[in-house]
């Protein structure tokens, strides 16, 4: 059993010490996503409530079309219909992917705008998620460590109840009540931590993949076949005569802003189509509440998807996870097409619909942030107790890691294997780590022969 314990404590120290700088990074992040409606309804809140100081009300469709001549760079993808006092939200594109919002008064008349990648709520994601790099090496990484901190939580457990570390000693010193109460506290927060890191593993660039897959591929256990691939819109409603002819759209020229050319972003649109303004009446006979979002078709048979979505991270769109619902209208008479509800998701859709809202903290409100907080707070503790009872143990000029265990422990092995199984990056990352044991092993062993001789 020592060579059990031995071995847990050598990874656990080590998982700690090389991991602890993206937790740190993860945690906070977290801990600022976990308040951005609140933080940007005080810091956008001219954009979001405020109003033009223009008294002449317009379409919605003329907003847009001002919006666009505004913004002659970006075409506009999705319209955010909010409940009062919000204002109306246009989400636009360029020809890089960039993103642009574009906000609307009760009027209809543009408030104000904002750089998608420097709003609050995308910035603590984009940290959070990628840590301002992204790509797949570091998407990967911090997959990564939120696996590991798995396996420091629950090789924690199993050393605290191995060793009753939650005992206080007769004679304690620094060291050994500065180890005790961070296996108290890791004991505590062990299940409410593996749940918030669970329910943000659907976003992580190698097992959320995995999951996606088997939710697309499934659809009677994940995501219904109509959400995956939408219906389209009856083309005959196009006359006859003009129904080959191409699609009118418009082609914005951006200036050349001191590079010497100019991007074209196309915008698509259809002569045939409705108007949003013409959609919105149809989307009210259909008793469809806001807040809501629609975007908008990019060819002739596209349709207009009018989504209420539990974890879409815009502020004032979340909905109640019963309450999501997708529905699909034809471009050309309005027509209710077809609709997916939260009811029609198999387990894998549902567990995505309730869990992210958990680990974003909104799913049932206040009470959520309060939890999510004093969990990711008592985690940063952890890890400055965990920290500091390494201090003290430290030896000057050395690391003073746990011994190396001189035997396999066949346990340990079925222990690692089950979390790998359930966890595939980290199964991968555990390849690494015993080729360099290994590679310790054998340096040390060669360094005692060698001494012996």
């Amino acid at each position: 059993m020592k060579n059990l314990y031995n071995r847990f404590w050598r990874w656990h120290f080590f998982a700690a010490l090389f991991m602890t700088p993206l937790l740190l990074t993860l945690t906070i992040s977290g801990i600022g996503y976990l308040f951005y409606t609140d933080v940007e309804n005080k810091l956008y809140a001219d954009s979001y409530f405020g109003d033009s100081k223009e008294t002449t009300s317009i379409t919605i469709d003329e907003g847009i079309e001002q919006a666009k001549a505004e913004f002659s760079d970006y075409a506009v993808r999705k319209v955010i219909i909010l409940e009062e006092p919000y204002n109306t939200r246009l989400t636009m594109m360029d020809s890089e992917g960039e993103q642009k919002y574009v906000f609307l008064d009760g009027n209809y008349q543009i408030v104000d705008s904002q750089e998608a990648n420097y709003t609050f709520s995308n910035m603590m994601r984009n940290l959070h998620s990628s840590l301002f790099i992204g790509g797949t090496f570091v998407n990967y990484l911090v997959e990564l460590a939120a696996c590991w901190a798995i396996f420091l939580l629950l090789s924690g457990l199993y050393m605290t109840f191995r060793k009753k570390i939650w005992q206080k000693a007769q004679t304690e010193t620094t060291r050994l009540r500065s180890r005790r109460w961070h296996a108290i506290l890791g004991v505590i927060i062990t299940i409410p931590m593996i749940a918030i890191i669970f329910t943000g593993l659907p976003w992580s660039a190698f097992m959320g993949n995995i999951i996606y897959t088997a939710a697309q591929q499934n659809p009677s256990i994940g995501i219904p076949e109509l959400k995956q691939n939408p219906p389209s819109s009856d083309i005959n409603e196009i006359p006859w005569a003009t129904r080959k002819n191409e699609m009118p759209t418009s082609q914005n020229h951006s200036g050349h802003a001191g590079h010497g050319g100019h991007a074209t972003v196309t915008d698509y649109t259809n002569d045939y189509a409705l108007s949003v303004s013409e959609l919105m009446e149809h989307i009210e006979n259909e008793n469809i509440s806001k807040p809501y979002s629609i975007i908008l078709p990019s060819s002739e048979e596209g349709v207009f998807i009018v989504a209420k979505g539990s974890n879409t991270g815009v502020t004032g769109l979340d909905v109640h996870p019963k309450e999501e619902v997708t529905n699909y209208f034809d471009q050309y008479n309005g027509s209710l097409i077809s609709s997916v509800s939260y009811e029609e998701y198999g387990i894998l859709g549902k567990w995505f619909t309730w869990g992210i809202p958990l680990h974003e903290g909104h799913l049932f409100g206040w009470p959520n942030k309060i939890i999510n907080l004093l969990v990711c707070l008592a985690f940063l503790y952890l890890m400055y107790l965990g920290f500091k009872t390494w201090l003290w143990r430290r030896q000057k000029g050395l690391i003073s890691a746990p011994p190396m265990a001189k035997e396999i422990s066949i346990p340990f092995c079925i222990f690692m294997i089950v979390l790998g199984i359930i966890m595939p990056l980290f199964g991968i990352s555990l390849i690494l780590v015993v080729l360099i044991e290994l590679v310790i092993w054998f340096t040390k062993k060669g360094k005692t022969t060698a001494q012996i001789s």
